[in-house]
C-alpha cells in the first residue's frame, strides 16, 4: 500500500453559474520518507492540489488516502508551511510554537515534556537562541525558519512546503534549502514541495512531479532524480546527472511555454 495515494483527483471551482477546472484526473503516489517537488507555470494548480493534500479545500472527484485513510479534512498529520509565515508577531518565537505544540500534544505529554519538545523542534532549525524574541526582531529567513519549526513539532506524517522560500532573498534561500536537506536526513520524513525554481527542485527532490498548464491542468511527467544523499550543491554544479535532471525539467517546462504563447 502506497503511503500517500492521489486518486483520479479532479478539482473544480464554481463561481455563479461559471465552472473552472482547475486539476483534471491526477494520480500520483508518494512513498514514505520520500521528497516530491511539484513544479510549473503560474496557474497550472500547483498550491491548489497541495491545499488538497492538507485538506484546506474538497475534492471535486477522484480521492486522496494517506495510509489507506481519505483526507477529507485538515490535520496535524499534515502540516503546511506558506511562502508567508504565517507567524503571530505578539507571540515570541519560543510561544509561536507552543501554540502547536499545546494543541497537538496538551493532552498526551507534561509541560516539561512539551518545553523539551518545543527546544527540540528549534533546535533543528538552529533558532533556540531566538526563542525569546518577536518575529518583528529577526529576520525574514529566521521567521521562515521558526514556520518550519512550528509545523515539525506537530509531528505531521507529511510536511507540505509551498514555495517556502520565494520572499527570500538568493543566500538566505541556499541555507534554507541546506536546511530542509538536513533535516530531512534526520528525521526521514515525507515532504512534498511546491517551487518555481528548477535548480531548487532538483537539489531538493526524489522526484519531480511536471504539472501541465490549466485550465485542466494536470501531471505531465514525473523525473526520478538519480542523485546520492547527501548532496553538496557545489559538486552537483558540474554533475552530470544532476545537469541532465535539470535540462529534462527545463525543457518540459519550456514546451508548455510555447503552448501558452500558441493559445494566445
Amino acid at each position: 500500500m502506497s503511503y500517500l495515494k492521489i486518486d483520479r483527483v479532479c478539482k473544480s471551482f464554481t463561481k455563479g453559474t461559471r465552472s473552472t477546472e482547475v486539476l483534471s484526473d491526477v494520480r500520483l503516489t508518494i512513498g514514505k520518507g520520500e521528497f516530491v517537488s511539484i513544479i510549473g507555470h503560474s496557474g497550472c494548480g500547483k498550491s491548489t492540489l497541495l491545499n488538497l493534500i492538507a485538506g484546506l479545500t474538497q475534492v471535486t472527484s477522484g480521492g486522496i488516502l494517506l495510509e489507506g485513510r481519505e483526507v477529507n479534512a485538515p490535520g496535524p498529520d499534515r502540516a503546511v508551511v506558506f511562502q508567508n509565515h504565517s507567524l503571530l508577531p505578539w507571540l515570541t518565537v519560543y510561544d509561536n510554537v507552543r501554540l502547536a505544540v499545546t494543541k497537538v500534544f496538551g493532552a498526551t505529554k507534561s509541560r516539561a515534556e512539551r518545553h523539551d519538545w518545543i527546544m527540540q523542534n528549534l533546535d533543528l532549525v538552529q533558532m533556540t537562541h531566538a526563542a525569546d524574541k518577536r518575529p518583528g526582531e529577526i529576520s525574514g529567513g529566521m521567521r521562515q525558519r521558526v514556520g518550519i519549526a512550528r509545523a515539525l513539532a506537530m509531528e505531521p506524517k507529511i510536511l507540505l512546503l509551498d514555495e517556502p522560500f520565494g520572499a527570500l532573498d538568493a543566500l538566505t534561500r541556499a541555507h534554507l534549502q541546506d536546511a530542509v536537506m538536513d533535516i530531512h536526513a534526520r528525521l526521514q520524513n515525507t515532504m512534498i514541495m511546491i517551487t518555481h525554481d528548477v535548480d531548487e527542485a532538483v537539489l531538493l527532490a526524489d522526484r519531480i512531479v511536471m504539472m501541465t498548464n490549466g485550465p485542466a491542468a494536470t501531471i505531465g511527467e514525473v523525473l526520478e532524480v538519480p542523485l546520492t544523499r547527501p548532496r553538496d550543491r557545489i559538486a552537483l554544479a558540474s554533475d552530470p546527472a544532476y545537469l541532465r535532471a535539470r535540462e529534462s525539467v527545463l525543457r518540459f517546462l519550456h514546451e508548455r511555454h510555447r503552448f501558452v504563447e500558441a493559445a494566445e
